[in-house]
This record gives structure tokens, C-alpha cells and sequence, in this order.
């Protein structure tokens, strides 16, 4: 409570200065206008308004001024935006201040008859000069302590022994790095120009005087890096598709040059990042996988695709896993009315709640340890909730343990959805969300197959509840989730290697964990027909053993001669190529971008109750040989799973 007062307050106890100065300089602007409109001597009268008035109409401006924000930002920081609010205050002041001597006539002043008594306005040269001297006072102070700063007057300093820093970015970023790094010279970094694709500002100088140099194009940028031959190298472009972090990452390497690079967009967002200088800088980090697999990065409102969740009790089962965690982060962003994590994993449901409440200030997130396989329990948790949106996140993700263990593979993923989403029909919740994988187009394993039941359970539940909106979201691979190779694939270098690969051949779609979540969300507000099945555009696929080399090299070393990479085989089932779409489906654009809908005929409800019920039978019995046949068969589905209803 108390920093959200202060959070609150117009002027910061920081900014103390700053108004004593605003403050001299309104007063001396004040007398200064007197004396300049009446350079022959000021009449009695108007000496007498001026020495009656001062004394109020400089904590009047000054309280315009802190309502204006003045005196939110330091001046060493001020920008554009500043000095327009600058303008409005003082003009909004100077109209307050004529205008009251105007109407409420403070001052009266004796005439050489005593008896008689005349009211004093303001005169209008007065009231033109005092006006332009408190903006040009005002501005100019703000101006000079900037300038100071900046040292622009000194031109850069830097200590003994700096290092020379090639910027990647001449936009915001570039020059937010290359002030902060004038700034302190005690980082021992000096910014020697900057690289930029726009052709417009090809040769162009910064205040600093720092030029850009080139673009990123191979040759360009070898000849920058060989000409400048900068110590270190920083990207500075949040925003930056792989393709650009490639180039650079490549071009470096060959000269042993070292990168760093500034947070995702994503990241800054989840970090609570602004446009502070040292904060970013502080975050500045060695590139990982994630910066060089050339994905374009997706540019969505947040809080403009996801505001129908505004108001709203949203429920996220799988809470604390890499999906599920993902979508409490963004979900918090957009003011739901409450958030209830369903995790029967005691730790990470303790983890994200704990993330929530400490790092992000969350105070509406509900913790629910609970097991979506057992029925008794979800009705308790909807019934006691009442949750009006779905996510349904929870399920066993890693395909070698579930062909070990197939009668729970489908129990959790399978079964349970099913049993979530007639619950969630039958509690009247408005949406409901399923987290899909690429792995259930045409299944080659346990959990391809139970992933492509859940599908059709969630399609047969929007049949049986048309209240409830259904629908399913389907992507491949995201990084760092805990199915994912990447985690393996770092685990190994760690250790020394060798990097295990199953067939060189061997390709996989890949996205981030933050994107698939933000086009997750955005797909939960597409569903025109209740049940239907949306694809996330995964952009090419990324060859497995590229990706190794690729996270070898990052790490510093050199593949096949400081890390070995082993090819042992393909695992049974395990497909070279996954897919995103099946033979009965039908890809269809969205208004979203990189969100497909997945057109196929309905299915008939009856048949999918009545395959549930016999797979149910399976797994009640643990009868994991009879299980994987009736799996093997669904399976082996290539132009449709099972009979249709007319659309």
C-alpha cells in the first residue's frame, strides 16, 4: 500500500530540487517581465500587483507543474515528451494566473484620492513576456543539466584499458546502449558505430557522433568487422528475427569476436523493463538458441487480443508446468478476476505461485493441487471456483516414457481431458482451451495417440455443450519446455558431450515458449464453431543436427572436435518429419496472424463416446496389450477417425 502511494504521488522526494529551481525561475520570470515591459519604471500600481501576486502564484505553478509529471523523471533523463508536457503546464499556469487576477481582482490600489479605490489587471505585455520567459527559463534549465550529463561539451571518457563495442541496431535500443555506455565510463566499453539494415540511415551519425557503419548483409558486415575490429559485439535489437542474430552469431564466430545481446521483447515485457538505461544494460546476456533459429518474432497487443479474459476466473491446469506457467504470466497481464492454478505436482504449483505473487505482484492467483484423472475432485475444484475460461495444459509430454508406461499415457492425457471438458460443459464455463501437439497429426507413438483422443473428446464435448465454446490449439516443439531437446541437448554439453542424435535426417518445428502462449491465448478468441482445431504457423523446420552444432558452437566450442555428436538411431515410432495438419484436414486462414484453422467434417459424437468407452476399459484393466492395439488401429487412420455428421 505504501509504494503504491508513493507510485502515486506527483512529485518524488528525489525531484525536491527540481521544484525549488522551477520555482526561482517562475518568480525570477515574473519580475522580470515587469521590468522589461516597463523599462522606464514601474508604476505604483503595477509594482504593488506584482509584490501582492508573487506570493501565490508560484505554488500555484509549481502545483501545476507536478500535475503536468514534471517532476516524475530526473532531468538528466528528460525527453520529447517532457518538454511537451512542459509547454501545456506552463501555458495551462499562465492562463490560471491571468485569469484569476482578472475575475477574483486581488489586488486594489489607492488612488492619489484616497477615498477611491481601482482594481489592477494584468497587463498584456506583462502577461506575453512572463509567459515566454518561463518557457524559455524552464526548458533551458532542463536542457543544460541534460547536456551536462550526456557530456557531450567533454566528448567520451572512457577509463584505461576500454574495450571496443560494435553495436548490431541504430534504432532505440542502439542508442539507449551506446548513452548508457558514455554515460559510465567505468564499464570499460566504448561504442565504436553502429550496424543497420535501414538503408535510410546508412552513414548517418548519433549525438555521440557514432556512425553507422553498414548493414548485416554477409559481406558487409565482414567488412565492418575486419575494419573496425570491435573487442566485443552487442545486438541491440530486441525485436531482431533469427535470421539477423544468424548472421551476426556466423560472422563472429570466424573471428573469435564475443556477443552479447539485449532481452527479447518478451523478456523485457515478463521483466517489468522499461526504457531505464542501466536496467537493461544489466540484462544484457550471452545469446542463446532460442536468438539464432530465424523465426520471425510475432507482434501482438497482449492486452488487446486477450481482454476477453479481463474480469474474468480463469483456470489453468498444468499451472506449473512450462505451457501452463507460461499462461499464468501472460494471463495475469490482462486483469482477470481471478486465476486458479490446478497442478498435482506440489512444487511446481508452489514455484509459480511463489513467482506470481513475489516477482509479478500477482495477489489473485488460487493454488489447487488436484489430479485431473479424478473426477470427484475437478467437480469440487469447479464447483468451489466457479471458473468461466479454460486451459487445459496439463499432460505427459515425453514420448519414450509414455510407450514404457501406455496405460497412463492415456489416462492423463486422454481420459482426463475428456473427463475436464464434460466438467467444464456441464459447469456452463464460457471457453474452454486445449493445449494440443503435432505429435496427434497421424500418431506414430502412445502419446501422439492420446494426445489425438483428447482432440476428439474436446470436439464430441462442444457437441454435447453447446454453452461452452471448445476448441483446440496445436503446435510442435517450444523451446525449453520439458519435452523439449534443447534442455537435453545442453545437459550433454555441459558434461562434455557427446551430443546424442537419433537420425541425421531428422527435422522439428520449434517456437518459444512466450509466442506459442500469446498465440494460445489469441486462438481462444477465434472459435466461431464450437469444437474446432487451430494450428500455430511454426515458420521452416530446423534440422536436428543443425540445431546441435548450432548449441555447440554458442557454448564456445566446435562440433565433432570439442563436442562429438553420436547418431544412435531412431526410437520406435519416432518420425523424421512431423506434421501439422492431417490427411482429412483442410488448412484455413484466421484473422490472427500465424494462427490456421484446421477444417475437417465433425465427427459423430456417439462413435467417440463409444471409442472412450472401450479405451477406458483398457486402462481400467491395465491392460496395456489390448491398449496399444486398439491405439495402433485409431492410428492407422489416414482419412478420417470414424464416421462424420453432416456440417
Amino acid at each position: 500500500m505504501r509504494r503504491r502511494l508513493r507510485s502515486a504521488l506527483p512529485v518524488h522526494r528525489h525531484s525536491l530540487p527540481q521544484l525549488i529551481v522551477d520555482g526561482a525561475l517562475v518568480a525570477l520570470a515574473y519580475v522580470l517581465a515587469f521590468q522589461l515591459r516597463f523599462d522606464q519604471g514601474i508604476p505604483e500600481r503595477y509594482r504593488l500587483l506584482r509584490d501582492h501576486t508573487i506570493w501565490w502564484i508560484v505554488p500555484l505553478c509549481a502545483v501545476v507543474f507536478a500535475l503536468f509529471g514534471l517532476y516524475q523523471r530526473l532531468w538528466t533523463y528528460v525527453g520529447q515528451r517532457d518538454y511537451e508536457s512542459l509547454v501545456r503546464s506552463v501555458v495551462v499556469s499562465a492562463v490560471l494566473v491571468i485569469g484569476g487576477i482578472a475575475l477574483i481582482h486581488p489586488v486594489t490600489i489607492a488612488t492619489h484620492d484616497s477615498s477611491a479605490r481601482v482594481a489592477v489587471g494584468m497587463p498584456t505585455g506583462v502577461a506575453a513576456g512572463w509567459l515566454l520567459m518561463m518557457l524559455v527559463f524552464l526548458g533551458a534549465a532542463r536542457f543544460a543539466v541534460h547536456l551536462v550529463f550526456e557530456r557531450r561539451l567533454r566528448g567520451f571518457r572512457v577509463m584505461k584499458g576500454a574495450r571496443d563495442v560494435l553495436i548490431v541496431g541504430g534504432g532505440d535500443g542502439g542508442r539507449l546502449v551506446a548513452r548508457e555506455l558514455v554515460r559510465n565510463p567505468a564499464l570499460r566499453l566504448r561504442p565504436v558505430g553502429f550496424v543497420d539494415d535501414d538503408p535510410r540511415k546508412q552513414g548517418m551519425k548519433d549525438e555521440h557522433g557514432l556512425k553507422v557503419l553498414g548493414t548485416t548483409d554477409e559481406r558487409d558486415l565482414a567488412r565492418i568487422l575486419d575494419e573496425v575490429e570491435p573487442d566485443e559485439v552487442i545486438i541491440a535489437i530486441p525485436s531482431a528475427p533469427g535470421t539477423v542474430r544468424g548472421r551476426v552469431v556466423a560472422a563472429c564466430r570466424e573471428r573469435g569476436i564475443p556477443i552479447r545481446t539485449l532481452p527479447t521483447v518478451f523478456e523485457l515485457l515478463q521483466n517489468g523493463s522499461g526504457g531505464g538505461g542501466m536496467q537493461v544494460m544489466r540484462q544484457l546476456r550471452e545469446l542463446s538458441i532460442e536468438d539464432i533459429l530465424g523465426r520471425e518474432p510475432v507482434r501482438m497487443e497482449l492486452e488487446r487480443v486477450g481482454a476477453y479474459l479481463t474480469g474474468e476466473v480463469v483456470l489453468v491446469t498444468g499451472a506449473g508446468g512450462s505451457i501452463g506457467s507460461e499462461l499464468c504470466r501472460q494471463i495475469a497481464r490482462v486483469n482477470p478476476r481471478r486465476i486458479v492454478l490446478v497442478d498435482h505436482a506440489e512444487d511446481n504449483l508452489f514455484q509459480i505461485l511463489r513467482e506470481l505473487e513475489e516477482d509479478r505482484h500477482v495477489r489473485n492467483a488460487v493454488p489447487v493441487l488436484a489430479d485431473c484423472k479424478e473426477e470427484e475432485r475437478m467437480r469440487e475444484v469447479f464447483l468451489e471456483q466457479r471458473p468461466t475460461v479454460v486451459f487445459h495444459a496439463a499432460a505427459y509430454k515425453h514420448v519414450a516414457m509414455m510407450e514404457l508406461n501406455p496405460v497412463e499415457a492415456v489416462r492423463n492425457n486422454a481420459l482426463a481431458t475428456r473427463l475436464v471438458a464434460r466438467i467444464a460443459g456441464e459447469a456452463g464455463v464460457k471457453r474452454f482451451v486445449l493445449i494440443s501437439t503435432d505429435k496427434a497429426v497421424k500418431p506414430a507413438t502412445v502419446m501422439g495417440a492420446s494426445k489425438a483422443l483428447a482432440e476428439w473428446g474436446v470436439e464430441a464435448a462442444a457437441a454435447r455443450h453447446p454453452g461452452t465454446r471448445f476448441a483446440t490449439v496445436r503446435f510442435g516443439n517450444v523451446l525449453g519446455s520439458s519435452g523439449s531437446v534443447v534442455p537435453i541437448f545442453r545437459r550433454q554439453i555441459a558434461a562434455g558431450g557427446p551430443v546424442t542424435i537419433t537420425d541425421e535426417r531428422m527435422t522439428r518445428y520449434f517456437m518459444t515458449i512466450p509466442e506459442a502462449v500469446q498465440l494460445v491465448i489469441r486462438s481462444g478468441s477465434l472459435t466461431d464453431r464450437s469444437g474446432e482445431v487451430f494450428v500455430l504457423e511454426m515458420g521452416e523446420p530446423v534440422a536436428i543436427v543443425d540445431l546441435a552444432r548450432d548449441m555447440i558452437r554458442l557454448s564456445g566450442l566446435e562440433p565433432d572436435r570439442d563436442i562429438a555428436i553420436d547418431v544412435i538411431g531412431a526410437r520406435a515410432g519416432e518420425k523424421l518429419h512431423e506434421e501439422l495438419f492431417n490427411p482429412y484436414e483442410r488448412p484455413q486462414p484466421t484473422p490472427a496472424e500465424k494462427i490456421v484453422r484446421a477444417a475437417r467434417a465433425p465427427l459423430d459424437p456417439a462413435w467417440v463416446e463409444s471409442t472412450f468407452a472401450e479405451i477406458n476399459l483398457f486402462v481400467l484393466e491395465g491392460d496395456a496389450t489390448g491398449l496399444a492395439a486398439k491405439v495402433a488401429e485409431l492410428s492407422a487412420v489416414r482419412t478420417a477417425p470414424g464416421p462424420q455428421v453432416a456440417s
